[in-house]
C-alpha cells in the first residue's frame, strides 16, 4: 500500500509541486514554465530560472532505485565531468548535495543541454565516439559502484528470468517453453563471460543517449540504467546491426577507442550474447510496469499468447546466431 500511495503521488506531480522543491532546493526562483519531458520511467520536467538558465528537474520513480544506487550513479557524473569528459552532472542543491527528497521520491537537477542525436555517425564520429567512451572506461574502471546490478548472465539475466517467472504474466502453457530457452541461452552464453573484464559502464548507450552539439564534443546523457558490466555492451546499441553487419563501424570504433585505452578484442564475441540478454532485460522491465499498473506505455499485444511465442522464437534465433559466430580475426 505504500509502494501504491508513492506511485500515486510520483504520477500526479503538478507543475506548482515541480517547481516549489526546485527552488527550495537549489535556493532560486523559477519562472513559470514547467515544460513535462518523454520519459518511459522517471517524471522529467524542463524548468527556467529567473536568471534565464534552463533547468531538468528528474524526479526518480520510486522504488527502483535505492539513494545509494542514485548517488552511484551521480558519483560517476561528477567524476567524469571534473575530468571535462562531455557529460552533464548534476547540480548541487543550496546544500551541496545532488539529490533530495520528498514523500518517498528522489529527485535532482541537471543543467539544460540543447542538442540533437547523431543517427548516422560518420567514419570520423565513430572514431570520436570510441574516444570517448574510452574515457569513459577510464574513469569507470578506478573502483566500482556502492549498490548497481551487474551485467552477466549469472547475475542481471537470471534476476530478469527469476522476476518474470514471479510476475505471473506468462501464459500457464507457455511458461515451461520460455523458462527452458532462458535457461538455454544463460547455459550457452555464460562461460563467455568468463575472466571477463566488469566495470562501471553507462549501461543503456544507445544512439538517443549521444547529443550531437555542432563544433562541439558528442555528450553522453542519461546514466539511470548504469551498471557494471562488460565495456562492450556500451559499443554493441550503437551498431547499425550484428556484427557481421558492422565490420566497418567496429575497425573505426575500435581505432578510437584505442587512442586512449586499451580494448580487449576477444570480448566483441559478446555482442550477440548480450542482444540476446537484452531481449530478457527489455521482457523483465514490462513486466514491472504491468505490476505498477501499467506505468509506463506498452506496445500493443503485449503479454499475448502470440507475444511470448515470438520472444521464444526470438531467443531461439539468438541461439543460432551465436552458436554460428566464427571469427577468425575476433573469436
Amino acid at each position: 500500500m505504500e509502494q501504491t500511495a508513492r506511485l500515486t503521488g510520483f504520477s500526479a506531480l503538478t507543475p506548482d509541486v515541480v517547481i516549489d522543491l526546485i527552488e527550495k532546493s537549489l535556493g532560486q526562483r523559477c519562472t513559470n514554465l514547467c515544460r513535462p519531458l518523454n520519459s518511459y520511467i522517471n517524471r522529467v520536467f524542463e524548468l527556467k530560472l529567473e536568471n534565464g538558465d534552463g533547468i531538468i528537474a528528474k524526479f526518480y520513480r520510486p522504488g527502483r532505485w535505492n539513494r545509494t544506487a542514485l548517488l552511484d550513479e551521480h558519483e560517476f557524473l561528477t567524476e567524469l565531468a571534473e575530468l571535462e569528459i562531455p557529460v552533464i552532472p548534476p547540480l548541487p542543491f543550496a546544500d551541496g548535495a545532488t539529490l533530495h527528497e520528498q514523500d518517498g521520491m528522489y529527485f535532482t537537477a541537471f543543467q539544460k543541454k540543447l542538442g540533437r542525436s547523431c543517427d548516422e555517425p560518420t567514419d570520423d564520429q565513430w572514431e570520436e565516439l570510441g574516444r570517448l567512451l574510452a574515457r569513459v572506461h577510464a574513469v569507470g574502471a578506478v573502483h566500482p559502484p556502492r549498490n548497481r546490478i551487474t551485467m552477466t548472465p549469472r547475475g542481471s539475466t537470471r534476476a530478469n528470468l527469476d522476476f518474470i517467472l514471479r510476475s505471473g504474466v506468462l501464459p500457464r502453457d507457455l511458461r515451461g517453453q520460455y523458462e527452458r530457452v532462458v535457461h538455454d541461452t544463460i547455459q550457452q552464453i555464460e562461460p563467455m563471460f568468463e575472466e571477463c573484464e566488469l566495470i562501471r559502464i553507462h549501461g543503456d548507450c544507445h544512439r538517443a543517449n549521444i547529443v550531437y552539439r555542432p563544433d562541439e564534443s558528442f555528450y553522453l546523457i542519461d546514466f539511470d540504467d548504469m551498471a557494471v558490466g562488460p565495456p562492450i555492451q556500451d559499443l554493441w546499441m550503437l551498431l547499425p546491426g550484428h556484427k557481421s553487419e558492422s565490420l566497418v563501424e567496429i575497425d573505426f570504433f575500435m581505432e578510437g577507442y584505442e587512442t586512449f585505452r586499451s580494448f580487449d578484442r576477444r570480448t566483441l564475441r559478446l555482442i550477440e550474447p548480450l542482444r540476446a540478454m537484452r531481449y530478457i532485460h527489455f521482457t523483465a522491465w514490462c513486466a514491472a510496469q504491468v505490476a505498477d499498473g501499467g506505468f509506463a506505455r506498452l506496445s500493443p499485444g503485449w503479454g499475448t499468447e502470440s507475444f511470448w511465442k515470438g520472444e521464444i522464437r526470438d531467443l531461439r534465433n539468438q541461439q543460432e546466431e551465436i552458436a554460428g559466430e566464427r571469427d577468425p580475426l575476433w573469436g
